[in-house]
């Protein structure tokens, strides 16, 4: 958003019969029965990634047929899952080196349709055997010897033809070592990294990691004592007291033991009535955005008493940045606003909450040069911006950043403020409209990281010229195509409808380029609930929890006689 005027906001297989192949296998298993067990205490396991750890490596299944699972498991993080299609029966298979004129036992572990398991290249006989459906884990077991010259032979596992998907675990080729070794033993893992504290409630806090390599498991520590344990990379601490701080670190374990405890985070659960411990109320389904303008730039000066009831939110702008990274402060431009008091300000942030209204902290805009790009930064960030909460008032803060945004780092500050202040804090953000062109995005990436917190994203639909549609297509600023089909990418890409907001100016002056009348904005809302009152494009489905409209800002709304807020504010609040 724009300090001064005219500017941007701020800115081929034959089916075999069945039963017949059964047999020939159960034959096979029974000549081979008595050689089960007759590897040596000095042999290995030939079989490289025998436990689906490191995902297919070592590994070739048929046809795209095999991938690895985290569950459910025999033995450590992953297992196989191969699914039969068609005419393939999901084969997946191994080439292992063996010594010549040597026993090999052979075992695995399955679960699910029919499985087998096998050896060929053997230069004796090669054998196999198998397991129908099972819904717990079988062990498949069986031995088989090497010829004179033989020094590798191909382990197999498949399912049956039209049968259900197969699972296999734990995979062991034990004989004497044909030169390529086995597996090295596990070592202690790292200590996880990207510990987060995600949704909280009065009784729970959610907690996030980064994988460890190596890793079969984690464990959780409240305040130094293990309080849960994970095969994933999340879990939800539970019966915790309402509105209390704990601190939180997270282990990585595998067969050689427990790594050092990563990084500590604090995490407060939400008042035992599930809400915002500061002052707050709820956003509407459908909402009305307006930026309150902390500085006097032509636009008619206001308090924020004299901003009109058809606004839902009101974003201040802006928060300060401060010489520490990230770090933020507020200070009210009593003289550029006609001698508005700090004391009148707190009173009229409190009189607009209780008329049911937000008042939130914007950061950033055109000029705004925050930057939270490390750890460090994100911490100060929170900080800042919460206290800013607890000195106010505020029910939540604006993201409007301009010059650059790391969506690593922005969401955690985020989320650590979120888990600070409460489930009802209100998070908005004000892209620019090249921001919000795809996914990969660091402001898209940020609000898809933090799609359970959101509340709305305005995006800024003006000073950008042309730009790409969800469709493909290129749309100009100024038409119903170019709200909707720009809607359409945040709609289709991952956002809830109900986060997504069409943000434009409130008159000419509000930015250089991009106004458009009050009824095109009510079209383009239109054609995004109902399918109504599109223009040339028309998205493939409706999106009636669409959120509403953002107007850059109250203040030039004003100056045009709240043209704006008079016209659109109605129009959402009557959306479906």
């Amino acid at each position: 958003m724009e300090r001064s005027p005219g500017t941007r906001h701020g800115r081929g297989h034959t089916r075999p019969l069945l039963g017949a192949g059964m047999a020939v296998v159960a034959a096979g298993a029974l000549t081979v029965a008595g050689l089960v067990g007759t590897a040596q205490a000095a042999d290995v396991n030939v079989a490289k990634n025998a436990g689906f750890e490191s995902g297919l490596a070592n590994w070739t299944c048929s046809g795209g047929s095999g991938t690895t699972v985290p569950s459910p498991v025999h033995g450590g993080a992953a297992a196989l899952k191969a699914t039969p299609a068609g005419q393939d029966n999901a084969r997946c298979t191994q080439t292992v080196a063996v010594k010549p004129n040597s026993t090999y036992a052979l075992s695995g572990w399955v679960q699910g349709g029919y499985a087998y398991i096998g050896v060929t290249g053997t230069g004796t006989t090669d054998v196999s055997t198998w397991s129908p459906d099972s819904s717990s884990w079988t062990k498949l077991s069986t031995s088989f010897t090497t010829g004179p010259n033989t020094t590798s032979v191909t382990v197999y596992l498949h399912g049956w033809y039209g049968q259900a998907a197969y699972l296999a675990d734990d995979i062991s080729v034990t004989g004497p070592d044909g030169g390529g070794g086995t597996d090295p033993a596990p070592t202690i893992p790292a200590a996880p990294a990207g510990l987060t504290v995600g949704t909280t409630t009065s009784s729970s806090i959610a907690l996030s990691w980064n994988a460890v390599s190596g890793a079969t498991g984690y464990s959780v520590y409240k305040d130094g004592t293990k309080v849960a344990t994970s095969t994933g990379t999340s879990a939800t601490v539970t019966g915790l007291a309402a509105d209390t701080a704990y601190q939180f670190a997270v282990t990585a374990t595998n067969a050689a033991g427990e790594s050092v405890k990563s990084s500590t985070v604090s995490g407060r659960t939400a008042t035992s009535g599930g809400g915002n411990p500061n002052p707050g109320t709820s956003v509407p389904k459908h909402a009305v955005t307006g930026y309150w303008q902390n500085f006097n730039n032509g636009a008619t000066v206001q308090k924020l008493s004299d901003v009109p009831a058809n606004y839902d939110i009101i974003a201040v702008s802006f928060a300060d940045a401060t010489t520490t990274p990230g770090a933020v402060t507020f200070n009210l431009d009593t003289a550029g606003l006609n001698g508005y008091t700090v004391d009148q300000f707190k009173a009229d942030i409190k009189a607009k909450q209780a008329a049911g209204k937000n008042v939130i902290i914007s950061v950033g805009g055109e000029k705004g040069s925050v930057s939270v790009n490390s750890d460090a930064s994100a911490t100060n960030f929170a900080d800042s911006v919460y206290a800013l909460i607890q000195e106010y008032g505020f029910n939540g803060v604006d993201i409007d950043l301009e010059n650059g945004l790391n969506s690593t780092y922005m969401t955690k500050a985020l989320r650590s403020l979120s888990q600070k202040a409460g489930s009802g804090l209100v998070i908005t953000m004000a892209p620019q409209t090249i921001d919000m062109q795809s996914t990969s995005g660091e402001y898209f990436k940020t609000a898809l990281g933090l799609k359970d917190i959101l509340t709305v994203v305005n995006m800024q639909y003006y000073n950008s010229g042309s730009m790409l549609g969800c469709d493909g297509k290129v749309y100009s600023q100024g038409s119903v195509d170019f709200l909707t089909a720009l809607a359409c990418i945040q709609l289709e890409g991952g956002l809830d409808p109900s986060q997504v907001g069409l943000g434009v100016p409130a008159s000419t002056s509000g930015a250089g380029s991009g106004y458009v009348s009050p009824s095109i904005v009510n079209a383009a809302l239109d054609c995004l609930a109902s399918g109504t009152n599109c223009g040339t494009f028309k998205p493939a489905k409706t999106y009636p929890g669409i959120r509403g409209a953002m107007t850059w800002s109250t203040n030039w709304d004003a100056k045009s006689g709240n043209a704006w807020s008079n016209a659109v504010a109605p129009h959402v609040h009557g959306l479906p």
